[in-house]
């Protein structure tokens, strides 16, 4: 993985450790996640995305910040596997490791670390909790805001909980 300081030289409190560092896409969409454990419902999301014709960006956060906001027992795969995991899928042009305090999760810090990729879109699932903030961090990047379908039933926890009972 190669670290990127996301601001140009500016301290800021995220950054970006690219997986497999090769050219970064020229205004891609770009999606901030988990991606803990892949289903159906990431594939979706991620290939509706590309779809759109732009290419996509996926952004993986760090293991310490996961832990603190989903609890000890997360993540299940460590961020260099799951961002070598997402790279792989066919309609991802890039990704990288969001690193950074727990903390820091508001929309200006996350602006700031993608600048740098100048995103046309920046991509949520409907019902995002961070809504209103991704809205204002695309705004704030001049890239369009795209709310995406949320494939019902199909999260990280709910497969972990089928998982868990099948045991």
């Amino acid at each position: 993985m190669t670290d990127t300081n996301a601001t140009g030289g500016a301290v800021t409190p995220l950054s970006a450790h690219w997986f497999e560092p090769h050219e970064l896409p020229e205004r891609p969409v770009v999606v901030t996640g988990v991606f803990d454990v892949l289903h159906v419902g990431h594939v979706r999301f991620l290939q509706s995305i590309a779809e759109r014709g732009l290419p996509l960006a996926v952004g993986i956060e760090c293991d310490e910040r996961v832990r603190a906001w989903k609890g000890p027992g997360r993540p299940v795969n460590p961020a260099e596997e799951r961002a070598e995991t997402i790279a792989a899928l066919g309609c991802v042009a890039a990704s990288f490791v969001v690193q950074g305090p727990p903390e820091v999760a508001d929309w200006a810090a996350y602006a700031d670390l993608l600048r740098p990729l100048a995103p046309a879109a920046l991509a949520y699932t409907e019902g995002d909790r961070f809504t209103q903030a991704k809205i204002r961090g695309a705004d704030a990047l001049g890239a369009q805001a795209w709310e995406l379908p949320f494939t019902p039933g199909r999260s990280t926890t709910a497969a972990l909980g089928r998982l868990a009972h099948s045991l």
